[in-house]
């Protein structure tokens, strides 16, 4: 295996088949020594934090599977806390984008003048640029097109598939009456064939899951999803 990338909670090495091995690590993002999983900066590490992020990665990236919902998965292997995907292209230097169906965080931030905590949104799908440097800014269609980093016809189809996986896995949580309030892919186009392909992982880290009015870690998460 050869080393391609170091990131926050993960690193990257490519494989002799072609594919990338992703190891997830213990390392979580946050500020001050608090777990905050929309930090642009490592926080602070919690023992079983990656194989936790794994399990329930693998087990979203399956249902998809079986739902023929294009993704980089390819499988995983929980006792080393390794994933194996197909290689992507990422859009420009990396996009992020959120599905939200409550009034929350950065939304409520910026729109607090007109929303109320905790309304209810409608599968709202928002696109922000991945820059630490600029606090991951939030980016129009317009801007994504004129910029050159997607196509209005990209454009669609990531939102389409956005939504159609944010009620999957909205789904999956109120089996265990759980309340999904918003979450957050990343997408790529295949290696091969150039497809529009879900890309990274599906954790608690990447979602804000509520039980009645009570906020969900991500560990908890993980442990209620599969238990």
């Amino acid at each position: 295996m050869k080393l391609i990338y170091k990131g926050k909670t993960k690193d990257v090495y490519s494989l002799d088949d072609g594919n990338y091995l992703l190891k997830f690590k213990d390392d979580v993002t946050g500020e001050n020594g608090v777990f905050n999983p929309g930090a642009n900066s490592v926080g602070l590490t919690i023992e079983g934090a990656g194989k936790s992020c794994l399990k329930l990665t693998k087990m979203f990236f399956e249902i998809l599977k079986e739902k023929n919902i294009p993704t980089h998965y390819v499988d995983a292997n929980i006792n080393d806390s390794t994933m194996t995907v197909v290689p992507a292209k990422p859009f420009g230097k990396g996009l992020e984008v959120i599905c939200r169906y409550r009034a929350v965080g950065s939304f409520l931030r910026r729109y607090g003048m007109y929303a109320k905590e905790g309304q209810a949104l409608d599968a709202f799908v928002e696109f922000t640029i991945k820059d630490d440097k600029r606090q991951d800014p939030p980016i129009t269609e317009d801007a994504l097109v004129m910029l050159g980093i997607l196509t209005r016809d990209e454009y669609k189809t990531i939102k389409d598939l956005t939504v159609k996986i944010a009620e999957l896995v909205k789904e999956e949580l109120m089996k265990k009456g759980i309340e999904l309030y918003d979450i957050k892919f990343e997408f790529g186009r295949h290696k091969d064939t150039g497809e529009i392909i879900l890309i990274d992982e599906i954790s608690g880290g990447n979602m804000r899951a509520y039980k009645g009015n009570e906020y969900i870690e991500p560990l908890t998460l993980e442990k209620m999803l599969l238990d």
